[in-house]
This record gives C-alpha cells, structure tokens and sequence, in this order.
C-alpha cells in the first residue's frame, strides 16, 4: 500500500439550536454546519515492520484518539483484514476548540482507510462515523450540511455561501459534554416545539439565500460561562470589524465572520489587525471549502 493523504476539515456551526434531552442522553440539536479551509493534515502509511496493530500518531495530543476508534470500527463493520495501517495527524484545527477537530480527524481516517481497502461506499462511511460520534457524519460527506436528531441525520445543501472567517482561539478547552451539562443547568435548551420552530425559520433561510443573517449558537452563554475569557474575545472580534462574532459549537474558539461587499478584503484587513494585538494563539484567517478532499 502507497501512502494516502486527507485533509481533515475544520466544522463550524452557522447555525445551532439546542432542543431537549434524548433517550440516549444526547441532545436533539437543529444546526447549519459548514467545513472550512483550515484543516489538518492526515496520511495513512503501512505500519513499520513488527507492529501487529494499527496506530495513530499525533503530535501534541495525549489519549484515546477517535481516528483510532475510526480505524478499528472500519475494520470491524466492513470486515477488511489489511495489513496494519500508521495513521499520522499533523494538527492545526484547535484542540477542544468547537470545531470538531477530532472528528474531522475520525472521517478522513474512515476516508483513507475505506480507499486502502478498495471500499466505495460513502453510506457505509457515515453509519459507521454515527457510531463514532454525532459531529463525525457531517465530516465524511464535508460541505454545507443541515443536520437534524442528535446530529447525524443530515442533508447536503448545493447552497454555496459568500464569507470569510477570522478563527480565533482561547487559551483554554471546554469538554463538549460540559458545556451541554451548563445549557441545561442554566436552562437554556429549547423544548421541542420551539426546536421546530426554528428549524422552519432555518429552512426558510435557506430557501432565501438569508442564512448568513441569521447566525446564532445556542451554546454561546454556556460557554462563556464556563469560560469568561470568551467575552474578550468576542469583543476583539467586534472591534475588528466583524459583521458577527459567535462562540464555535461548544467553543471555546470564537469566530469572527465577514459577508456582504468586500467582505474577503475586510477579513484580511482584521486578520492582520488581531495578529498584531492578540498574545493568545494567533487567529487564522479562512473561506469555506467545498471539498474533503
């Protein structure tokens, strides 16, 4: 086997709305969900002589990691024997940041590993990526998604939308299952009547071309309650000329986005700006990417 190589998307959440608590402790959520052009790097290579099992190797990461956990599922559910595979990360998506980079991570290791085997199923990928977690799915397919239930019943949008960001992490990571435990201690999450509501609204968005008006997280208080911080940084992001700033999924990273006329431009200009005033890990100036590949 030649080594194959992926780019793992970084997700944001345009959109999301938080509804109430499933049987299986996940929350039904309603979001828009977008891929960027940031992403990390992610080749599968076969493993050195000697090793009997397949391995991840990420830099700067310690633990489980579900690119692993991709890796053995695909094995298991698709019944492919291949010799064992290295899988090496090269991260540039922050870390416990809200935009599902391991996730991103979990699909194109399920990508890599499906075009090793000669396995031509993308309706596998994605029931296998359900299993995973609810933000893997999405990161299979990329693009712009609408995403239902607990995250995984999806429909790709041919809509392509016009805007740039100005990703700006925080120093710090917030556990995706705290900051939903905070939503729901704070009482922020939507019964079902008015989780379907908004979903109308989105649809109608959506028809209209209106999306980008309409920009909103549900878990933007819940995490800036756990993690104050935000508050600056959302600030920055104002100042800077942003026409919004919003928390990313469950944050702590903020997203400082430009649309409407010269946008592009716009973000350039403020990206240069927070490069020079920020001491935090420096933002990234980014576009929406079309492809997974």
């Amino acid at each position: 086997m030649s080594e194959l190589r992926a780019q793992a998307r970084a997700k944001v959440n345009l959109c999301l709305f938080v509804g109430p608590v499933r049987h299986d402790d996940r929350h039904e959520i309603v979001t828009l969900m977008d891929s960027l052009d940031l992403s990390d790097d992610v080749r599968l290579e076969p493993s050195p002589v000697g090793l009997r099992a397949d391995e991840v190797v990420c830099p700067g990461v310690e633990g489980p990691n579900l690119a692993a956990a991709a890796l053995a599922a695909f094995r298991a559910r698709a019944g492919w024997d291949g010799p064992p595979v290295r899988l090496h990360i090269d991260k540039r998506i922050p870390l416990a940041g809200g935009m599902a980079g391991g996730s991103a991570d979990a699909a194109a290791a399920l990508r890599l590993i499906a075009q090793a085997a000669g396995v031509d199923d993308l309706g596998l990928l994605e029931e296998i990526a359900a299993e995973l977690g609810a933000d893997v799915p999405a990161q299979v397919r990329g693009g712009l998604v609408l995403a239902t239930g607990e995250g995984t019943r999806l429909r790709p949008l041919a809509l392509s939308l016009d805007y740039s960001v100005v990703v700006l992490p925080v120093d710090a990571e917030l556990s995706t299952r705290d900051v939903y435990a905070e939503a729901d201690r704070l009482g922020m999450s939507r019964d079902s009547l008015g989780l379907g509501h908004c979903l109308a609204r989105l649809q109608d968005a959506i028809s209209a071309g209106t999306v980008l008006n309409e920009l909103h997280n549900d878990l933007q208080d819940a995490a800036r309650s756990l993690c104050p911080t935000i508050d600056d940084t959302l600030e920055s992001a104002i100042n800077a000329g942003a026409d919004q700033a919003l928390v990313s999924g469950s944050g702590p990273t903020v997203l400082a986005v430009f649309f409407g006329v010269g946008h592009r431009e716009r973000a350039a200009t403020a990206h240069a700006t927070l490069v020079d005033e920020r001491r935090a890990p420096p933002p990234v100036l980014a576009v929406p990417a079309r492809s997974i590949d």
